[in-house]
């Protein structure tokens, strides 16, 4: 079960501009958090939404694109000012192999560096496909590579790295070396990309989901996908249960629980 945690008052300790649309909040306390797990954020006054552990222990940290009002909001907080904070929620990413690949797209980089550090620390050989737009847009390149991942960087229009996409790169990646499992966080079309790619190699995925979420513990339904709520059957899923997903890929629920195409 996952560890919860009633709500809590956070100070920040300092608010980091990580790439011009991502930022990270590290907060004066500590939370225990595992790579993959999310909280519940809360700005008085505006909003709470969820977000991915990015640093756990002491000095926890979150780290978000700015994408909305409450994010926008809460780009305004500063040191010493105080966010609301619920959780930590949901499963977390398990590594039990010593060959792994991640693959992160953007903001999916976010646990995806907690990650790194947590495997590395466990001996694991990690290779990273770290995935972005453009350059000016690659999260935690440096902080994996001093974890000691070795980094595979692709962007969309080629300012850096590979020109194309994650996958694409990740496809290449694997065909030159053998790998023991895939962990990824991004967005949905890349995790079933990489549910394509495993198939045949039989190589086991552990992919983050990113749905809507209001409450984070599986009440309101807004991030159900095919009778199962991302926020507690997730955000982790392996490949086994992700291949029965029928709307992976094809439809969500939008904020006033309408299924739209994704």
């Amino acid at each position: 079960m996952p560890t919860v945690s009633g709500l809590r008052m956070f100070t920040i300790k300092e608010h980091l501009q990580e790439t011009p649309s991502i930022m990270t909040i590290r907060f004066k306390e500590s939370l225990d958090a595992l790579p993959g797990q999310f909280v519940m954020v809360w700005v008085p006054g505006v909003d709470e939404f969820p977000m991915s552990a990015s640093y756990c222990g002491r000095h926890f940290g979150i780290t978000y694109k700015i994408i909305g009002g409450g994010t926008k909001a809460l780009t305004m907080k500063r040191v010493g000012e105080k966010i609301g904070i619920r959780g930590p929620y949901g499963n977390s990413f398990t590594v039990n192999s010593k060959r792994l690949l991640f693959v992160a797209g953007g903001a999916g980089a976010a646990p995806i560096g907690l990650l790194a550090e947590y495997a590395v620390g466990k001996k694991a050989s990690v290779d990273l496909v770290l995935g972005a737009r453009t350059s000016k847009e690659i999260l935690f390149e440096r902080r994996c590579a001093n974890a000691g991942a070795k980094v595979h960087v692709s962007t969309d229009d080629g300012t850096k790295g590979f020109k194309g996409l994650a996958t694409v790169l990740a496809r290449e990646v694997l065909a030159k070396e053998d790998f023991d499992a895939v962990y990824a966080c991004g967005p949905e079309m890349m995790i079933v990309d990489l549910l394509e790619l495993t198939r045949p190699r039989r190589i086991p995925l552990q992919a983050s989901l990113e749905r809507l979420m209001k409450c984070g513990i599986g009440i309101c339904d807004s991030c159900a996908i095919d009778g199962m709520h991302v926020c507690t059957d997730g955000p982790v899923f392996s490949d086994t249960v992700l291949r029965k997903f029928e709307d992976l890929g094809k439809t969500k629920l939008d904020a006033a629980g309408r299924r739209t195409s994704i």
